[in-house]
Formats: C-alpha cells, sequence, structure tokens
C-alpha cells in the first residue's frame, strides 16, 4: 500500500499519438498495407525516444509516452512529429498532452491526468496536437506558436479544461487531407491551383469516398 501511495505522489507529462487514417488504410487498402504504415510509424516513435523513455504501451496505432515534464515532452515530440509530417508514407498524426499527478503501477500510467490526455488527443484533427495549460506555457517559453482554445467539456471529466493547439510541426492544409486515409498533399506539385472538393490520395481513397461520403467527413 504504502509504495501505491508514494507512486500517487509522482507527476509526468502523459502524451498520445495516434494515426488518424489508420482504420481507414486497413478497410480501403487491407490488413497488410496497414501493418506496414504501423511498423514504420512504430520505428520512428522509438527512433525519436531513443534517448528517453520508451513508449508506456501502444494501444493498436496510439502510442502511450510518458515524459518528467512539459519541456522534454515538447522537444522529444517536436523531433517526432516533424519526422512523421515528412515522411509521405504515413497519414497526419492526431496528439493530446497533459501534465499533473500520476499513479504508477507495473510499468503503467492511471489516473485522471491520464485520462484527461486521452480524451484531448481523440479531439484532435488530423495533424493537430491539443495540450492542456501547462504543456502550452513551456511551449510558449520556447517560443512555439500556441492557439488558446478555450475551455472544453471532456467525457467523464469533472468541470471544462482549458485546451490550446500548439504547433510542433507546419500546420496541415484542410484542402490537402485525404477524408479517407488522412495522407497530407506531401509536395507542391500535388496540389491543383483552385481545389474544388476533397483531395484524394490515390483512386482507390476516391472510389471509398465516392461510395460512402458520409463515413469520411471532409474538412
Amino acid at each position: 500500500m504504502s509504495q501505491t501511495q508514494s507512486s500517487a505522489n509522482a507527476s509526468a507529462t502523459v502524451a498520445f499519438i495516434d494515426l488518424a487514417g489508420f482504420s481507414a488504410i486497413a478497410d480501403v487498402y487491407g490488413d497488410a498495407a496497414a501493418i506496414d504504415v504501423l511498423e514504420i510509424f512504430e520505428s520512428m516513435v522509438r527512433e525519436a525516444l531513443s534517448d528517453y523513455q520508451p513508449p508506456i504501451k501502444w494501444i493498436g496505432d496510439e502510442a502511450m509516452l510518458s515524459f518528467p515534464e512539459p519541456e522534454i515532452a515538447i522537444q522529444a515530440l517536436g523531433t517526432l512529429l516533424q519526422a512523421c509530417r515528412k515522411e509521405p508514407r504515413l497519414p497526419l498524426t492526431r496528439t493530446g498532452l497533459n501534465h499533473g499527478p500520476v499513479i504508477r503501477r507495473a510499468g503503467d500510467l492511471f489516473g485522471s491526468t491520464v485520462n484527461i490526455a486521452a480524451r484531448i488527443a481523440a479531439l484532435a484533427s488530423p495533424g493537430q496536437l491539443l495540450a492542456t495549460q501547462p504543456i502550452a506555457e513551456a511551449a510558449a517559453a520556447r517560443g512555439i506558436l500556441i492557439r488558446d482554445l478555450g475551455t472544453v467539456a471532456l467525457r467523464s471529466v469533472a468541470g471544462e479544461v482549458p485546451l490550446y493547439e500548439i504547433e510542433l510541426a507546419p500546420s496541415a492544409d484542410p484542402a490537402w487531407i485525404d477524408p479517407v486515409c488522412k495522407m497530407h498533399a506531401p509536395y507542391s506539385s500535388y496540389r491543383r491551383a483552385a481545389p474544388e472538393g476533397p483531395w484524394f490520395c490515390s483512386p482507390r481513397c476516391e472510389e471509398a469516398y465516392r461510395k460512402s461520403p458520409q463515413t469520411y467527413p471532409f474538412r
């Protein structure tokens, strides 16, 4: 019991990061293609965290990460998210961060800090990083662009939480995000002078969208 109590006094910056279009990649291109994408992502996460703590765990295509403090999280994720954005084989990532007290048990983390980080990640749009105030303050101190999104209500969380968008990688232009697989047009040659409707990375994604546009909201 005393060991659990002492673990509860620890604090950490908790991050959840996943691939926004992973499920659609499996549906449209097949499980083998999805696993190939996941292996690329896992390799990039391992490389970016080589000087830090490895992921706490993987939940499908989502990695749960932990850092001692917001400044270290920003440094590590800045490297990872920029690398992911430059990798044309990956869809856009979604990331949520929170800092606060955690309970450490059997190599895992528990508590409201973890729950809030997970809820925030679920709110993030493709290519977006959302975070709470301690993370935003650390980012602002480093001259990183942040945007105050106001307070939001999170499922199973009492009260509203101030939320911020932090630009650790170039922001994604919604006009050039494939609504199916969430790939982002990586080079200017992919772009059209006057886009009409969604951009698609391939005919297969376009076909999937035409068959079921309600499944893949375009925004």
